[in-house]
């Protein structure tokens, strides 16, 4: 006879966590974090509607993500401790030494709640995936 599951609080708060309703767009998904994360989600989405105002909108991989020329531009998600942006594994290999002092993963690089945003660089790295999406 198999065992059942142990149950604990933590379980318990994970398993309501899964079954909250996941925002349908970019605009539910930023309002659904508190006030000073939305400020740094809403200033992103900003930046990657200025610098590719045709991109298409949706909610990807539960976090927004944007398209141009039919293909995957960048992803951005907030997270407990950090915004993770995705910029696909192209654009993290182009700026490895600018992003040498972040935590990564091969497409990804988590930017520290406590720490400044380096929008100059998340904007040159939107700027690379909108040339190389041109170019491919």
């Amino acid at each position: 006879m198999p065992a059942f599951p142990k149950i604990t609080p933590a379980s318990l708060t994970a398993d309501y966590e899964s079954m909250r309703e996941r925002p349908s767009d970019i605009s539910g998904y930023i309002q659904s974090y508190p006030v000073a994360v939305q400020e740094r989600l809403q200033k992103l989405h900003r930046l990657i509607k200025t610098l590719a105002p045709d991109a298409e909108e949706s909610i990807t991989y539960g976090m927004p993500a944007y398209k141009t020329c039919q293909k995957p531009l960048v992803y951005f998600a907030a997270f407990k401790n950090h915004i993770g942006f995705y910029a696909l594994p192209s654009a993290h290999s182009e700026f490895k030494k600018q992003l040498g002092k972040y935590r990564q993963g091969k497409g990804s690089v988590q930017f520290p709640l406590n720490q400044p945003m380096p929008w100059p660089l998340i904007k040159t790295m939107i700027r690379f995936r909108i040339e190389e999406n041109k170019v491919k």
